[in-house]
């Protein structure tokens, strides 16, 4: 369709003014979700590629993609069709009758994990991250028979009631009364903004021998010396934190780990929620680090955003049938027809793409864009990343101090659509994470092209340009 043609099919449409519809989301959409994190949310109408489009046809580049859901492009024509197939087949199914996607798919998922790490284990599915999540704590329960875990200051696992009990953020429990099986939280390896105020070059992993200091004595809580037995079941990681600001930590940091938590027969609980399925430029983001997990919980991307399937492999031990029998767990929409076949052409685009080269070399050209912003701009303090999961954490001009301010001044002039970097009136969609909610989280297409890439560093750089001369 032609430019030309899409602005026609803009103008003949016909229904409620923008304003007309957010009067109504406003008096009768619970504002429990994020949209009102937003002063002033956008509507948008149409979607393709790397972009969104807005209600008057102003384009949108895209730099966040879904939170990383739709790694493979929006309205992706392959995972279109394969919905569209599997709808005029077998729509609907009850989760306790089997079909070919459920099996293939799953089979696909173990196999390639056990090629990769070498170990035998099954898949459980579910539909959306936090319940794949709340299926790995109760594989924990059953296996150790313990109910406390660790977990990172500034990890995320999401908000229903088990998986805000492992995320950091006291805000989403503080509404819903007390949790008693809150994790122990131990510090990320973020070096940029050390725990301990520490430098990389010289602290000798100062983070991960103060967490092993915790088992020399029972007084520090959690090891009974006697026995070797520990209070903790599990250890929840991201490899790469995602809400926490894309903090990815130095490469021996997590085989550092491992060894103690196997020390102690503590399972190690990878969430590749966001950074599963290439992201970083490895199939799973823990293999950068090579660490075999006890489990792996994955979502978002697995489907490209549409029909949502989540889910989890685990060691044989964990999973097997005698020990998590029928009924362990179960949600009614667990692995629909729909979801597992997306996630099934998501599988055969892998395979046929060369992303393991195609993603970092992609990752390593923007990382330059934004490192040549860096070098211009004080109060661009940090630049990082693996593969396309991208960090920019703003400062003040000092380069360190959290400019939060700055930051969302910049996400609301992207989502004001009045830039014009490229030569036409455009827009920018980024998203804020971080500690201080002072970080752009990146994580574009896998299909972002190098012209794509160039005009979202300009339109960041309008965007900041536009926010210091708010500011001052």
């Amino acid at each position: 369709m032609s430019r030309r043609q899409k602005q026609s099919l803009v103008k003949k449409r016909k229904g409620l003014s923008e304003e007309e519809l957010l009067g109504l989301e406003s008096k009768y959409c619970s504002w429990g979700d994020t949209v009102h994190y937003m002063k002033h949310p956008n509507i948008f109408e149409r979607c393709e590629g790397s972009y969104l489009y807005d209600k008057n046809g102003v384009e949108y580049l895209d730099l966040q993609m879904l939170y990383s859901a739709v790694n493979f492009g929006y309205a992706n024509k392959r995972f279109n069709d394969a919905l569209k197939r599997q709808i005029d087949r077998l729509p609907q199914l009850a989760c306790q009758y089997l079909h070919e996607e459920k099996i293939l798919l799953a089979s696909k998922l173990a196999e390639r994990i056990e090629m990769t790490f070498e170990e035998k284990g099954r898949i459980q599915f579910n539909v959306g991250g936090s319940q794949a999540l709340e299926d790995s704590l109760k594989l924990v329960r059953n296996h150790t028979g313990r109910t406390l875990m660790f977990a990172f200051m500034g990890g995320y696992h999401g908000r229903t009631l088990a998986a805000s009990a492992i995320t950091s953020s006291y805000r989403y429990r503080r509404r819903y009364g007390h949790f008693s099986d809150r994790a122990c939280f131990i510090p990320f390896p973020y070096c940029f903004r050390c725990f301990y105020g520490m430098k990389r070059d010289t602290c000798g992993m100062f983070c991960l021998k103060q967490f092993e200091k915790l088992f020399e004595t029972e007084y520090y809580s959690v090891l009974d010396n006697k026995t070797n037995i520990c209070e903790f079941a599990a250890f929840y990681i991201e490899t790469m934190q995602g809400t926490g600001g894309y903090v990815a930590p130095p490469r021996e940091y997590f085989p550092g780990l491992k060894k103690i938590l196997d020390r102690y027969n503590i399972l190690m609980v990878d969430d590749e929620i966001q950074m599963g399925f290439f992201r970083t430029g490895k199939f799973w983001a823990i293999e950068n680090f090579g660490v075999t997990p006890d489990i792996l919980v994955f979502a978002k991307s697995l489907t490209n955003g549409l029909n949502p399937i989540s889910g989890l492999w685990a060691k044989e031990k964990l999973i097997s049938p005698e020990a998590f029998p029928p009924g362990s767990t179960h949600s009614t929409f667990s692995s629909n027809p729909l979801g597992t076949a997306v996630g099934l052409e998501a599988m055969k685009i892998i395979e046929e793409s060369d992303f393991a080269q195609e993603v970092p070399r992609k990752g390593k050209y923007l990382i330059s864009r934004l490192r040549s912003l860096q070098k211009k701009y004080p109060q661009i303090g940090d630049v990082d990343g693996l593969g396309l999961a991208i960090r920019i954490e703003m400062c003040e001009k000092d380069g360190f101090t959290p400019n939060k301010a700055l930051t969302d001044a910049i996400e609301e002039i992207g989502l004001s659509g009045k830039l014009t970097a490229g030569g036409k009136q455009r827009g920018l969609i980024l998203d804020v994470g971080g500690y201080y909610k002072n970080v752009f989280t990146l994580a574009p297409s896998f299909y972002i092209t190098e012209m794509e890439m160039d005009l979202g560093a300009d339109l960041f750089e309008e965007a900041l340009l536009m926010a210091l001369k708010r500011k001052s």
